[in-house]
């Protein structure tokens, strides 16, 4: 049996981590310092918790990180610190350096990287998201058998490290930089009291972000997420000379929402937060 350790159950984490359960693989995750809704989903999808990390990485043959971009390299270094020397899957959206950065850090231990990134909604019974991997031919096999006959989907590409997370990025840029683009066009039509005829002109068009103004408080209680991996886009636009600032100013949107963290907010609460963020702050 195929042992996986998690890092961490978070909404996207314990349930990817439910479908390798399918395949018949023991799961692990370290409840130390997670908290309450980390425990529950956990408990609820059948993760085998362990005392600490030292343990889970002892037990482990493939370690998934999947956590908020702007913690990957810090997990990165707690789990070399414990001299893993398994498979290490960093899932997260991070730039091709920073990837590379994370490859560096767990190679000391002797660990092999696999660059992996997840794309699409966390998966379930009507959705199948894809988990894209590159990284050393012998090494994609064992992470992508972890998922057969599970709702994810593993894709493995061809290139080595870098190619999973320069896609998420490619995706993201777009995906989720156009969401805040389109509740920021949507406030702005709010102020002047033309909302209803900004949406008339938009439904009538094949798709647009602008017309799912109902998706506007999910992009705000996300932005704690999606922020920093805009970060990461800008980086990686950067790193090829290519100009971030739509990037950038989509992470400065997504500041705005910050005490939205998870939360259920109505339409209205979401867009007078972009007027009250920290940017809007008197000197």
């Amino acid at each position: 049996m195929t042992t996986l350790g998690i890092l961490h159950p978070g909404s996207m984490g314990a349930t990817v981590a439910a479908q390798a359960r399918r395949s018949g693989t023991k799961v692990l995750w370290c409840p130390a310092g997670r908290s309450a809704s980390s425990k529950e989903r956990a408990e609820r999808y059948g993760l085998t918790p362990v005392h600490a990390l030292s343990e889970l990485v002892e037990q482990a043959d493939i370690i998934l990180s999947l956590c908020p971009p702007a913690a990957a390299q810090d997990v990165a270094r707690k789990v070399a610190a414990c001299s893993y020397a398994g498979i290490y899957v960093d899932g997260n959206a991070v730039s091709p350096a920073t990837m590379a950065n994370i490859s560096a850090i767990v190679q000391r231990s002797g660990a092999t990287t696999v660059d992996g990134s997840v794309i699409g909604s966390p998966p379930s019974d009507s959705k199948s998201p894809r988990l894209y991997l590159s990284g050393p031919a012998d090494a994609l096999r064992p992470v992508a058998q972890l998922f057969e006959g599970s709702a994810v989907q593993a894709h493995l590409l061809s290139g080595g490290i870098g190619q999973a997370s320069a896609l998420k990025l490619s995706y993201s840029s777009y995906q989720k930089a156009s969401r805040a683009l389109a509740a920021v066009a949507y406030a702005l039509a709010s102020d002047h009291g033309v909302e209803a005829e900004l949406l008339d002109i938009v439904e009538g068009r094949t798709t647009s972000y602008l017309a799912e103004t109902a998706y506007f408080p999910k992009v705000a209680a996300r932005s704690w997420r999606w922020g920093p991996e805009m970060k990461e886009t800008a980086h990686a636009l950067e790193e090829v000379g290519l100009p971030s600032d739509l990037a950038d100013a989509a992470a400065a949107v997504m500041e705005r929402w910050a005490a939205l963290k998870d939360t259920s907010s109505d339409l209205a609460v979401v867009l007078q937060e972009l007027h009250t963020g920290p940017e809007s702050e008197p000197t």
